[in-house]
């Protein structure tokens, strides 16, 4: 069986809890409170119990508080997948938004989601026409409104019209008390 990793010599118990006390992140002072609990001579298994956690966490959390000190029992901010546009073709795309489309040569009159997809498949030949929505939030943050960028949803007046039509049939049809 392999040894236990040692702590820092720079920290104890009590400013362990100090800074539990002081944190605001809940998840953070858990950490720490378990930490400070193994700096008082308990095993790793009560601060297991102490953070709710199993014995490998409790092992990761002190390589983490070994690196970085209580700043690294931080959850930190999952960044998830790389944008597919780089700098410069997220810089066309915003030009061409902005710009608006010109029917004769693109075709539309209003940039719709797929039309754009579509514009960056043949400007730029990606792999796959899906997932541009979050380089488009990044290059234009204000949602689908405005310049000429239409919304991704389309409405169909004939369709609430008649749905209007059906409500207020069905309220009408209702029995009321007489008075």
């Amino acid at each position: 069986m392999g040894s236990a990793v040692p702590f820092r010599d720079d920290f104890d118990a009590a400013a362990l809890r100090l800074l539990a006390r002081r944190t605001r992140d809940a998840n953070q002072g858990r950490r720490l409170l378990a930490l400070a609990a193994i700096y008082d001579g308990g095993s790793r298994g009560e601060a297991a119990r102490i953070g709710s956690v199993g014995l490998q966490t409790v092992r990761d959390w002190v390589l983490r508080f070994n690196a970085a000190g209580p700043d690294g029992l931080v959850d930190g901010k999952a960044w998830g997948q790389t944008p597919k546009l780089n700098e410069a073709q997220r810089q066309a795309l915003a030009r061409i938004v902005e710009s608006g489309p010109i029917p004769a040569a693109h075709g539309v009159v209003r940039w719709r989601l797929i039309d754009l997809a579509q514009w960056v498949w043949e400007e730029f030949y990606q792999v796959s026409m899906g997932h541009y929505h979050r380089d488009l939030v990044l290059v234009h943050p204000s949602g689908f409104c405005g310049s000429g960028l239409a919304a991704s949803r389309r409405q169909f007046p004939v369709a609430r019209a008649i749905a209007s039509w059906q409500y207020r049939s069905r309220r009408d049809r209702r029995s009321f008390p007489s008075m």
